[in-house]
């Protein structure tokens, strides 16, 4: 097994060649390990302690953002969502992060107010909150003030979405 996952990324986003980016994993003493799924990824001798879990977490990410466009490798945060959230040039749309994984879009009303369009019927309750607690906190920030997009991702599109936050059914009184 070669080096695939960082160098192969590495090199499609620099414009560099893989011997350019190995010769640099090389210089910083990158180690190699191994990742849940079974690829490669690269640490700093420094770096190599196992993790701790990280607290519950949600974001909503700008279109073209590096963290959805760093890899080409991306499944193991997009899933089955790729087709959904990049134009087709390639562009990435805004993209709903939980824990590690985007699970949908996000755009704006007409009045600005930050609408999310989930893409996972599976996000917990708990998320969903977060998620519309984020949006809540985005559109106060952006106090009604518009961000256009020239690069609307398919999942940024009226109609596919899943609901953020579902009703529960009213006490009948």
């Amino acid at each position: 097994m070669g080096r695939t996952g960082l160098d192969r990324s590495a090199s499609w986003w620099l414009g560099a060649t893989k011997s350019a980016v190995r010769t640099a994993l090389d210089d910083i003493g990158a180690q190699r390990v191994s990742l849940e799924d079974g690829s490669v990824g690269w640490l700093r001798k420094d770096d190599l302690d196992p993790v701790v879990s990280a607290e519950p977490w949600v974001a909503l990410l700008p279109l073209l953002d590096p963290t959805v466009m760093g890899w080409k490798a991306r499944a193991f945060y997009l899933g089955a969502h790729a087709p959904r959230l990049f134009d087709s040039a390639g562009n990435a749309g805004t993209t709903a992060w939980v824990d590690g994984r985007v699970v949908g879009a996000w755009v704006q009303d007409p009045g600005g107010v930050v609408e999310l369009r989930l893409l996972d019927d599976d996000v917990s309750p708990q998320a969903s909150e977060a998620l519309a607690a984020e949006a809540r906190r985005l559109s106060g920030w952006l106090d009604g003030q518009r961000v256009f997009t020239v690069y609307p991702s398919p999942a940024m599109q009226p109609g596919s979405w899943v609901p953020a936050v579902r009703r529960r059914p009213q006490a009948r009184m």
